[in-house]
């Protein structure tokens, strides 16, 4: 595995290895075999990295945001230039294709190169007083020391947000990315320093999850939380993170509903969704999944999306012309086989899918279901796996009433031509993200977050920065 890299932590601007430490392997999911041994840090480790953390803050709050956004360009121009190397890494521990894992690094240098410029736009202003004299000022200051907390499923874009951002602001950051997937994080880490970041601004730590957030957080060097990952683990940061008053975003489970009405062509948005719902075998916050079909559109939907999901290539993600890798772990091919079992069993239609492959690996057929009861557990739990879910409506309020009815709101979808219906579609859906006739709905300059119990803040865009700012207002009057 010459393209997978030594794994080492980062703390206090030195690299520290697996001896001597407690560790685990890193498997590969097309295989799985180990890529390396990760190492984990100590609680002596942990406390040196807040220490270093907080020595930093001052130094970096106080470099230029012209100096920060120099930094972060070079890291971003540097990912460019190592683009193939670092999606090579990317897909031996998560899986997916090699192109995917290529466009994924181009996106998280995107957001580099964008929180580069907006750091040097973090402006503040100037109210009119009502005394002669005086002056009203609101000033954006660093929040301070963050800890950031990023999942497997996309190991170079959900740190790479985390990390720019915080940094563009002048906040130093520790971040423990996936346990499962760690090399890719650990080496836009090690670019970012090779671009001139002084020690303890960014730091790489693993461990036990639970026992690594809860002695950063329970100490009064960390301002700030990010978490990306399920709900119930975003619950139990909130809980933490209250202790301190630390603030948070919090990026936590979604169930995407999909509404497509009878005035689109049926088939081509059957072949786009497709295309969505699959991207990295499904294992996205924001992959489509509970589809809702007008009744008129519902069979040809089912009969194109069906034919187009059985004619996907399912392999090893380093292969050429493979649309489709493995799960990242077996722990989702379990969860796979449990949550068709039960659709079908309670009268759900399989049309294609629906068992693992093969024996070796954690590769799994994408599956698609129709007519899934209301009482099967994929209708209110996140699949978070290649299925797709394609029930009926006959109304526009019911289609409303389906994509709200669950707690979670993080992205949702819908396909029409009526663009009236498009402005009730943005007032009446409960979603952070809408895509409307697209699935495309996150860039580098754009917010990402999600609403009820799929969190809060945003990531991204210039509120990805702004969440890493304090805001402080000044009243300066006359000497006397």
């Amino acid at each position: 595995m010459s393209q997978y890299p030594e794994l080492k932590m980062l703390i206090a601007g030195e690299w520290l290895g697996a001896e001597g430490r407690n560790s685990e392997p890193v498997l590969n999911p097309a295989t799985g075999q180990s890529l390396g041994t990760l190492p984990h840090a100590s609680t002596a480790d942990l406390d040196r990295a807040l220490e270093a953390a907080q020595k930093a803050l001052p130094v970096w709050a106080n470099t230029p945001a012209y100096e920060r956004a120099r930094i972060l360009r070079k890291t971003a121009d540097s990912m460019r230039e190592r683009a193939d190397a670092i999606a090579a890494m990317l897909t031996l521990e998560e899986g997916k294709p090699h192109p995917e894992a290529k466009m994924e690094v181009l996106a998280a240098a995107d957001v580099f190169e964008f929180m580069a410029e907006e750091g040097k736009r973090a402006y503040g202003r100037i109210i009119p007083a009502r005394a002669g004299g005086t002056r009203h000022i609101v000033l954006k200051q660093p929040v301070g020391v963050t800890a950031a907390f990023a999942p497997w499923n996309f190991p170079a874009i959900t740190p790479a947000r985390k990390m720019a951002a915080s940094l563009a602001a002048g906040c130093p950051c520790i971040i423990k990315p996936s346990e499962e997937t760690p090399a890719t994080a650990i080496e836009m880490a090690r670019l970012i320093t090779e671009a001139g970041a002084p020690a303890g601004v960014i730091q790489v730590v693993f461990g036990v999850p639970g026992e690594v957030s809860t002695h950063i957080m329970a100490s009064d060097v960390i301002r700030k939380v990010s978490f990306t990952g399920s709900t119930a683990v975003g619950k139990q940061l909130m809980k933490l993170a209250a202790d301190k008053a630390q603030r948070t975003t919090m990026e936590l489970g979604g169930h995407a509903p999909v509404l497509v009405f009878d005035d689109v062509d049926a088939e081509k948005a059957a072949v786009m969704a497709v295309a969505g719902k699959f991207r990295n075998a499904g294992q996205v916050c924001v992959s489509p999944t509970r589809f809702m079909v007008h009744e008129k559109s519902h069979a040809k939907f089912v009969e194109t999306f069906a034919k187009a999901t059985e004619a996907l290539k399912v392999g090893d993600g380093m292969e050429s012309g493979i649309q489709m890798g493995p799960l990242a772990n077996p722990r989702r091919v379990d969860a796979m086989t449990a949550f068709i079992a039960d659709a079908t069993s309670k009268g759900a239609k399989l049309h294609t899918g629906g068992e693992r492959m093969g024996n070796e690996g954690f590769f799994f057929r994408p599956t698609v279901l129709s007519d899934v009861p209301m009482n099967a557990r994929m209708m209110t739990e996140e699949p978070f796996g290649p299925v797709a879910l394609i029930n009926r409506f006959s109304s526009e309020d019911e289609a409303f009433a389906e994509a709200n009815r669950l707690p979670y709101g993080l992205a949702a979808y819908a396909f029409t031509r009526d663009s009236d219906r498009a402005i009730r579609l943005q007032e009446r859906v409960e979603s952070g993200l809408l895509g409307i006739n697209t699935f495309g709905i996150s860039v580098a300059e754009t917010p990402f977050g999600g609403v009820k119990e799929s969190g809060h803040g945003s990531e991204g865009g210039p509120e990805g920065l702004e969440a890493y700012l304090t805001t402080k207002f000044v009243a300066h009057a006359p000497g006397i």
